[in-house]
């Protein structure tokens, strides 16, 4: 194989290949959960790069990880134990970011590598915005990971990321590489002209087809939502609607653009903070404004008191650089991060030291969070986070007004700050869960994660967990997209207890309650795919050559029987 490492090392330069452990442990050690060896990372800088690598990955019959910034949730983005039948190369992405603007903004074409952030902060400029704002965009997560994954992200009208263009590479079943240019902008015939003219940007709009009648969103969405007696959820990663070629792939195809719609981005809006201590006026709320509200929500965002206790104390130091640096940096922070547990692993150093340093450090800055959040905190264990824009505005003070306070919950409206903060620390909720399992590993064994969808026409939302699951867990976070009835259920199991076990048995309590899961992180190594996802992961890559292993599936050539 060194004469694989050499050819890339031809194509992409000296340094862009990376071999041995730990040049590569950023890059083959997932964000949660994954892990295992690989023969070399390589870092292509262009399009003509990243087709070339992979003739010669196809040439040499080894195992492609297509990989962007590797902030996904399940694994999906990085070799998962062993298994597998041929060595692994990940072709990471991430130098690839650019980021075109076209049809007067109204669309863009994304490379491989752009961020989500990159975007935002593009079309922020002109007044629009792109499909998923704050959340994923905080760690780096691209546009390209998004789309793959059917995202949802927490805008309520935008649904799951979605797009019919797209310009990807794919085997066929004699074992070919192909290019196939969906992208519907006239770029020539060969894949190395039209991905050379893609690189260059050497393309007019008079090449640019109308896509009337292709998609570059989910137009559906605003209105099957508010479908609130409907008996399936809104959205969930094996939902057959969405799967398009790069829509859902789940990396099963080598993805080198992207063309997807913006949307306008409201000139007014406003934060609305509930709490309640009975989850059925949350419940209400959301019923309420789903079935007669002439304007949908923003988003609105759902944490529970303990997710808030979390995200307050062990995401402190992410919430404290999204506000005082940005989100810009954080990628080359999580970098930074891996490079030095890379060092002191080496060094025979355990216990997550750069976790424990962080963790104390943070303890040394004052109270982060707005007096009023706090003040929730402590007399309310559900809360709910509803940004308005425009003319809903006024429709979600009046509805509020009325419908408040209640026996159990009241409401206010946020100051900027205070919305803004209230945001920032839904979405360091993730973030925290891993902080919180780095520094108790005495009492912890690990993170059960469930990300779950649940009908529309749900009433009995949150959980309640039978004795013989409760006594099994440290620590639950609860929070979610409440209006999609996306919830993200986090368990840290106490030390000892066996997670896949334990696992399995929340499966049974979800399947009874008609859940689909996961609703929006894919199915990773974590998750089964359901026979008709892994219908479509095989008509996508008969070879098995791309991200094998996915969904519990077969990691060898041609979906043969594990090793």
């Amino acid at each position: 194989m060194q004469e694989l490492i050499d050819s890339f090392r031809t194509i992409a330069g000296r340094r862009h290949v990376l071999v041995g452990d730990r040049a590569t442990r950023q890059y083959r050690k997932g964000y949660r959960y994954g892990d295992g060896e690989v023969l070399a990372v390589v870092r292509p800088g262009t399009l003509v790069e990243q087709w070339q690598v992979l003739k010669a990955c196809v040439a040499a019959d080894v195992i492609v990880i297509l990989q962007a910034a590797n902030t996904g949730l399940t694994g999906g983005s990085t070799p998962f134990g062993d298994g597998y039948d041929r060595p692994i190369v990940i072709v990471n992405t991430m130098r690839m970011d650019r980021i075109d603007l076209i049809e007067e903004g109204r669309q863009v074409i994304a490379l491989p590598g752009a961020t989500l952030d990159k975007l935002e902060k593009r079309l922020r400029a002109i007044g629009r915005e792109p499909h998923s704002v704050i959340g994923s965009s905080c760690i780096g997560a691209s546009v390209a990971g998004g789309v793959c994954n059917n995202s949802g992200g927490s805008l309520i009208q935008r649904g799951p990321a979605y797009t019919q263009l797209a310009l990807f590479a794919q085997r066929d079943a004699d074992g070919s590489l192909k290019l196939v240019n969906h992208l519907g902008v006239e770029l020539g015939e060969d894949p190395e002209t039209i991905l050379s003219r893609l690189d260059s940007g050497q393309y007019t709009p008079a090449d640019i087809a109308s896509s009337a009648n292709q998609w570059a969103s989910d137009r559906e969405y605003h209105n099957h939502i508010r479908e609130i007696a409907a008996a399936t959820p809104a959205r969930f990663n094996a939902d057959p609607r969405r799967h398009y070629e790069a829509s859902g792939s789940a990396g099963k195809l080598a993805v080198f653009a992207l063309r997807l719609d913006t949307f306008e981005a409201d000139k007014e809006t406003a934060v609305f903070y509930i709490g309640s201590n009975d989850p059925e006026d949350l419940g209400r709320v959301r019923r309420d404004i789903l079935s007669t509200f002439e304007n949908l929500p923003i988003a609105g965002e759902y944490i529970h008191r303990g997710a808030y206790d979390a995200a307050r104390r062990y995401g402190k130091d992410l919430f404290l650089f999204l506000k005082y640096v940005g989100t810009d940096h954080i990628p080359k922070a999580f970098a930074a991060k891996s490079w030095f547990d890379g060092i002191t692993e080496k060094l025979g150093l355990k216990g997550n030291i750069s976790d424990h340093l962080l963790q104390w450090v943070t303890r040394l800055f004052p109270e982060h969070l707005p007096k009023r959040l706090n003040a929730y905190r402590d007399r309310y264990t559900h809360h709910l986070m509803l940004k308005m824009g425009g003319a809903g505005i006024a429709e979600a003070r009046q509805y509020l007004a009325k419908a408040f306070p209640t026996q159990n919950g009241d409401y206010f409206e946020c100051s900027e700050e205070e919305g803004r903060a209230a945001f920032m620390l839904r979405f360091a909720v993730g973030g925290s869960v891993v902080r919180y399992r780095a520094v108790h590993t005495k009492t912890v064994e690990d993170i059960v994660a469930l990300d779950i969808a649940l009908p529309r026409n749900t009433v009995d939302w949150f959980e309640t967990l039978p004795p013989e699951i409760e006594d099994k867990i440290e620590y639950k976070i609860y929070c979610g997209h409440f209006f999609c009835h996306v919830l993200h259920q986090e368990y840290l199991v106490k030390k000892g207890e066996d997670c896949l076990a334990l696992e399995h048995e929340m499966w049974k309590l979800l399947d009874a309650r008609g859940a689909e899961y996961p609703a929006e992180h894919n199915v990773g190594h974590l998750y089964h795919a359901k026979p008709e996802l892994a219908a479509f992961y095989k008509s996508l890559d008969p070879t098995n050559t791309f991200n094998p292993g996915i969904g519990h599936t077969s990691k060898c050539r041609h979906w043969q029987e594990d090793a």
